[in-house]
């Protein structure tokens, strides 16, 4: 199976928390320090939690089962969809729309709407006005922007994969009255216990996100009997990394380095 390891999350920034006075105390489990008003992840934890994570969506993907990737914040749209179409899976990267998952049979309506909008030599569009068609072409973009992640998906998914519980929470409840299990990328402002494994670490770090979301993606891509190229770590880590409010400009990585190494030495002491 595809892994990365405890250097790789470093290298990130998958160990800056938010803000201490932004906490959220369920999250304490998964803190190892706090330095410059940070809260330092203990990644020892989102190494074990990602392997976890890794080895449930292996069972579901193996027993047949589909992943529906939610990522509608700016920092992971980009990482999410090319994750997604990677391992051939389904991605919401747009608005969350209400009742996705709880009312889909309304959302398939929607979709077979686009297909038919879609077909502009069709019928539908021989006896309209140039005024009509530019309306329905309006309609049609809305629709593809909000559909393309899921305009081939027949059926609910077997699990959700969500960057940000406090950001997918709509996405996240509705996978938990269907009974469908949650995975995701939670941040130290959020109750872990949102979603049914969480993976503590950054969630406004891009190249966070990538790292992971990539990981989950070739997790999926094995388990259905594919094979991934080789990837450095480097190739991964050295996306560029954009400024975030919460996260504010810490560069300190030879801090967290330090801090990281004392947890694991007071541990084995």
């Amino acid at each position: 199976m595809y892994q990365i390891n405890v250097d790789n999350l470093l290298k990130s920034g998958a160990h800056f928390g938010h803000p201490t006075s932004k906490w959220n105390p369920s999250f304490k489990k998964y803190i190892v320090a706090k330095k410059n008003g940070i809260h330092i992840i203990d990644l020892q934890e989102t190494h074990r939690a990602l392997e976890k994570s890794c080895r449930e969506i292996v069972k579901i993907v193996k027993s047949g089962g589909n992943v529906l990737f939610v990522g509608t914040k700016k920092q992971a749209q980009i990482a999410v969809q090319e994750s997604a179409d990677r391992c051939g899976m389904y991605y919401v990267v747009e608005r969350w729309l209400g009742g996705t998952l709880t009312n889909f049979s309304t959302i398939k309506k929607s979709i077979r709407r686009l297909i038919t909008l879609e077909k502009e030599s069709g019928e539908i569009y021989a006896s309209l006005t140039k005024k009509e068609i530019n309306m329905m072409e309006r309609e049609r973009i809305k629709l593809a922007d909000l559909h393309r992640g899921i305009k081939d998906m027949k059926h609910l998914p077997s699990a959700l994969f969500i960057i940000d519980g406090n950001h997918e929470h709509t996405a996240i409840r509705e996978a938990k009255r269907l009974g469908i299990p949650t995975f995701g990328i939670i941040d130290s402002n959020t109750n872990p216990n949102l979603v049914d494994f969480a993976i503590p670490a950054n969630d406004d770090s891009i190249r966070t996100i990538r790292l992971i979301t990539e990981t989950i993606s070739n997790v999926v891509i094995e388990a259905r009997g594919g094979t991934i190229d080789d990837m450095k770590s480097e190739e991964v880590v050295n996306v560029e990394l954009e400024s975030s409010t919460d996260n504010e400009e810490i560069v300190v990585e030879e801090i967290a380095t330090e801090i990281v190494e004392e947890s694991v030495e007071e541990t084995k002491e």
